[in-house]
């Protein structure tokens, strides 16, 4: 984990907008091509609707022009090791591979580092 991308996250997720859990979230993505892009989490009235961190992430990356996620970063205020939720989960395996690395954080950095086919061993994917 570089520390970029955990500083990228830490300062997204001190942008959030989450008036309704309090539940601060922040990710950042290295795309294929080195750049950062970073999200924060941004709750609505129509609770739960709203957008996660990993999404706003790609967001950004996608508007960027970019395609292919090759590291993500995860971070919640509220609790260490926080992993992205399923919908989340299922994004990110649109943008990135099985073996892409996943860092999950607390306060002070990265406490382990997962793939994200292990967080999602079944991901759908329309190849048949």
């Amino acid at each position: 984990m570089s520390a970029d991308l955990f500083k990228a996250a830490k300062d997204a997720m001190a942008k959030c907008h989450a008036p309704y859990s309090d539940y601060p979230v922040g990710a950042a993505l290295r795309s294929s091509s080195g750049s950062i892009h970073a999200g924060c989490n941004i709750e609505v009235a129509s609770y739960p609707e709203g957008w996660c961190a990993e999404t706003t992430a790609i967001a950004h990356m996608v508007m960027a022009g970019e395609t292919e996620i090759a590291e993500i970063l995860v971070m919640a205020q509220k609790r260490a090791k926080a992993t992205p939720c399923g919908g989340c989960r299922q994004r990110l395996a649109e943008f990135a591979s099985s073996d892409t690395p996943v860092h999950l954080c607390d306060e002070t950095g990265v406490v382990e580092t997962m793939t994200l086919g292990a967080l999602l061993p079944a991901a759908f994917d329309l190849e048949v």
